[in-house]
């Protein structure tokens, strides 16, 4: 199942490349052009971007933290139940 998933996202990539490497090539610019000067549709601002970024890393860190959380309060829960087996006295002691 795996094996045909890495296929088939390897035939659109490789699809995807195909059809945007028949695109005409965008006309060069001659020497450099400040932003304002340039027409709209080819300007792109920082800002979205940087803050798509660190949203991102955010909510990853969040994420790992909280299942480490978890993970831990799982061993903890596991610490407590050999506790109480061995308080109990099922586990012989040498």
């Amino acid at each position: 199942m795996l094996r045909r998933v890495l296929i088939m996202s390897g035939w659109i990539v490789l699809s995807a490349s195909l059809l945007l490497a028949g695109q005409p090539p965008a006309p060069a610019l001659e020497g450099f052009v400040p932003i304002d000067q340039l027409p709209p549709g080819e300007q792109l601002p920082a800002a979205p971007l940087l803050i798509a970024a660190y949203a991102f890393v955010w909510v990853a860190t969040l994420f790992y933290v909280w299942t480490i959380w978890r993970r831990l309060g799982r061993v903890e829960a596991d610490m407590r139940a050999l506790e109480r087996r061995t308080s109990s006295g099922s586990v012989p002691r040498q």
